[in-house]
């Protein structure tokens, strides 16, 4: 498990390679890892010399390298001596990237509301330009109404309090702004009937919900497929999870899979492959036509 690939290519230009990329810190320290890593590996410095010139470990120049971790920059500049960086230029470059790196994301305002292992993945959507997400039980966050993401977060919070649940809340919907952003991603979920037919919080935050629904699938940029009852199982049962695909060459596409209080991020070839056979495979099962029509026959029957 790693949030970034090892491939030994060769460092390129590092001029404008970071060239205000979305997604804010998170993303800056990945871009920014990844050239180190690059650097040292055209360099031929291991990791074990790496951390010694920096009076640090190798783990610790995997967790930079990875963007796990903030930069200091004097262990950004005796590390780009010793990988013999020397043009002026491309060393400012580096550098001048430590303070966005290390600054915080717009989620930090929310505190407590952010757990750190869901830090990372706020910053991940945010830069994301293809988002494809897989829910069997409930309705995904950034299709929620705000009614029915209260009534999810206290099922799934029974110890928070009132203020807590709010700025949980809060965060969702400052979370979903990105679908209406002009470079929006595109947002492509499929869903298991179960989780348009569970009735959370009641009949009108039901219906309020399947209208919202109704009312994204209308964006050019949302695909939204409901897997039908009928269509009998399928790979992916009682396994939510979520893809992003990213813009920028030096990010790899990303298998998030949350947990109850904790989540993975895999970005291996052999899960990548995986997790897109098996969304495909549901893709196929439902069309976005035929789920527009299950969403008003639910509707309906209200």
């Amino acid at each position: 498990m790693s949030m970034i690939t090892s491939q030994p290519d060769a460092p390129g230009p590092i001029r404008d390679l970071f060239d205000q990329p979305a997604g804010g810190p998170t993303v800056v320290r990945i871009l920014l890892g990844a050239q180190l890593r690059r650097l040292r590996e055209a360099g031929g410095v291991t990791r074990e010399a790496a951390g010694h010139a920096i009076r640090g470990s190798a783990s610790k120049i995997s967790r930079m390298e990875l963007g796990r971790v903030g930069f200091k920059e004097r262990d950004v500049a005796d590390l780009c001596t010793l990988y013999g960086l020397h043009d002026v230029r491309e060393r400012a470059t580096l550098l001048g990237l430590i303070a966005q790196a290390n600054a915080p994301g717009w989620w930090h305002h929310y505190g407590d509301a952010v757990p750190e292992w869901f830090e990372a993945y706020v910053g991940l959507e945010q830069a994301a330009s293809l988002i494809r997400v897989y829910d069997a039980h409930s309705v995904p966050g950034l299709l929620q109404t705000e009614d029915y993401a209260r009534v999810l977060i206290g099922l799934n919070y029974p110890a928070a309090t009132a203020d807590e649940i709010d700025r949980k809340v809060s965060l969702r919907m400052t979370r979903q702004q990105l679908l209406r952003r002009a470079d929006a991603p595109q947002l492509w979920v499929v869903m298991d009937e179960a989780a348009v037919r569970r009735p959370l919080g009641g009949q009108q935050v039901m219906r309020a919900q399947l209208l919202h629904l109704l009312d994204l699938a209308r964006l050019r940029n949302v695909t939204l497929q409901i897997v039908p009852f009928h269509g009998g199982g399928h790979p992916a049962i009682g396994a939510p999870f979520t893809i992003l695909r990213f813009s920028q060459p030096d990010l790899p596409d990303i298998v998030y899979l949350e947990q109850l209080t904790s989540a993975l991020y895999l970005d291996k070839r052999e899960d990548l492959d995986h997790y897109m056979a098996v969304m495909n495979r549901l893709a196929v099962q439902a069309t976005p036509a035929a789920t527009l029509e299950t969403l008003r026959s639910i509707l309906d029957g209200m």
